[in-house]
């Protein structure tokens, strides 16, 4: 029989509720429940003073606000936010990676630079919001619908689709970092390597000028640049993007998959609609998955800086330099600056969902989020949307909002996303395919035409985390060679695609 509770570490002052729990269920020796603890959610096993640590998986996730007896439900109205000590101990945790020779492969598609894709996409970009409008009547004209049987591409199997990214923002801004960041993101989707072909939308009066983004981001010969203004009006561009569209199709066609080492995967790990079981099921599993990657070669990329802060001193133990180590802890350092000059505060990112799901802290949200990188040496930080070159485990300096932090994963160079999930986020993130990860069997059924893989079995007992993580990993494999997931049946990964803005619009 399956316990009603998860104890996750001997220090652990307290036990996850494995499904809702009544007053009097026993939770651990000598205790019982005293409050009713919805499924997910904490509930303390010994007597916590006001001022004390909480402890899950070993680490500090809050400090009790009032004397907590055994047996009480823990959440916001008793835990909250404290300061404590980190010890960042730069590289100790450091080991060798135990590389799988020879790798698996799947089947990618070998672009003419040697770069691998996943997907094989035409692209429409957009230089600011005025233009987003023509360049989605555009992609339009292309679209298929996964509600009817009409397919403007049938003569095109090999063509995954014609997409158009448009976004909120590309003029009434700072020619400072706002706009090198905007360019940095559009520079990196314009090199992606699941598009085929990439033509460029502006406006022709905006900040975010095409000659100065060709320019700035060196993308000449990369894409076609059209300017509304310059073209005449909104009916001669489109049919001037539709007539480019056309006219490479042929060409984008003519790709053939091939076998190819795992060692070209570069996964982007996400979370998003978490609760009080992604820290135990499907973020560990994507760890082990995420392990996996790096083992034959590849890239994985955790992101959400916000989401990690509080966590961070257990990645700087695996970070293979002090100088890798001391870039995490110098964003953390920003973030903290930032919040508090935009009159925020960083616990304020556990949405009313993760809430509702069980987290209490910033803190026990990042302990559980980082699980998705697995146990391998970080080998690299960089800033959002910069290229990721480095092979093995990555850190991306992004918000946690899922959509941008995403988009800066995919600029930088992600062919695949892996999403979990625990309230059930809908979700996709065109060029790149993204595979949705449920938490917890109960949203796994409800949601099952939005998620690809259940992880709610670990907690069910019917398998392990690593056996679920390798389940994972082979349907990453399987995805890469262009099975399609459950967000690509539905045509999601548009409308996510999101550049993070910072500054004054002014």
């Amino acid at each position: 029989m399956v316990a009603p509770v998860i104890r996750l570490h001997p220090d652990d002052g307290v036990v996850i509720a494995r499904v809702t729990l009544l007053p009097g269920t026993p939770v651990a020796e000598g205790v019982v429940a005293q409050d009713r603890i919805p499924a997910g959610h904490k509930v303390a096993i010994r007597p916590h003073a006001a001022g004390e640590p909480v402890r899950r998986y070993g680490q500090i996730i809050g400090f009790a606000m009032e004397a907590i007896a055994p047996g009480r439900h823990v959440h916001v109205h008793n835990c909250g936010m404290g300061n404590f000590a980190r010890d960042y101990a730069f590289g100790v945790d450091v080991r060798p990676t135990d590389y799988i020779d020879p790798p698996r492969t799947f089947l990618g598609i070998r672009r003419a630079d040697g770069r691998v894709a996943t997907r094989n996409y035409i692209g429409i970009l957009t230089s600011v919001n005025c233009s987003a409008h023509v360049a989605n009547l555009i992609a339009g004209a292309f679209q298929r619908n996964p509600f009817r049987n009409d397919d403007p591409l049938a003569d095109y199997p090999n063509v995954d689709g014609v997409v158009a990214l448009t976004h909120k923002t590309g003029c009434g801004m700072a020619e400072g970092e706002p706009l090198k960041l905007l360019r940095r993101v559009l520079g990196g989707y314009a090199r992606h390597v699941n598009f085929s072909h990439v033509v460029a939308l502006g406006l022709g009066c905006e900040v975010n000028q095409i000659g100065g983004l060709m320019e700035e981001q060196r993308l000449a010969g990369r894409l076609r640049a059209m300017d509304i203004q310059a073209m005449g009006g909104t009916r001669k561009t489109v049919e001037a993007g539709i007539a480019f569209v056309r006219e490479v199709l042929a060409e984008a066609n003519q790709v053939r998959r091939e076998p190819v080492p795992a060692s070209e995967l570069i996964v982007a790990l996400q979370c998003g609609g978490s609760d009080g079981y992604s820290g135990i099921s499907a973020n560990p599993a994507l760890g082990v998955a995420s392990d996996l990657v790096v083992r034959h070669g590849g890239t994985v990329i955790l992101s959400e800086t916000t989401e990690t802060y509080g966590a961070e001193h257990l990645l700087t133990r695996r970070a293979v330099s002090r100088e890798v180590g001391e870039k995490l802890v110098a964003l953390m350092r920003w973030w903290e600056e930032y919040t508090a000059r935009e009159g925020a505060e960083l616990n304020a990112n556990p949405s009313p969902g993760n809430k509702a799901g069980g987290l209490t802290t910033i803190l026990e949200k990042s302990l559980g989020a980082m699980a998705k990188a697995g146990s391998t040496n970080l080998v690299d930080v960089v800033r959002y949307a910069e290229p990721v070159r480095a092979k093995g485990f990555v850190f991306m300096d992004t918000p946690g909002y899922d959509p941008v932090a995403a988009t800066g994963q995919v600029a930088g160079g992600a062919n695949l996303v892996c999403f979990t999930t625990g309230r059930g986020s809908v979700f996709g993130c065109k060029p790149a395919p993204s595979i949705k990860l449920a938490t917890n069997t109960p949203m796994y059924r409800r949601m099952e035409d939005d998620m690809d893989i259940n992880c709610g079995t670990i907690l069910d007992g019917d398998e392990t985390v690593q056996q679920c993580g390798e389940r994972i990993f082979e349907m990453i494999l399987r995805v890469a060679s262009g099975e399609k997931t459950k967000s690509e049946q539905f045509d999601f990964g548009a409308s996510e695609f999101a550049p993070w803005q910072i500054g004054a619009t002014v």
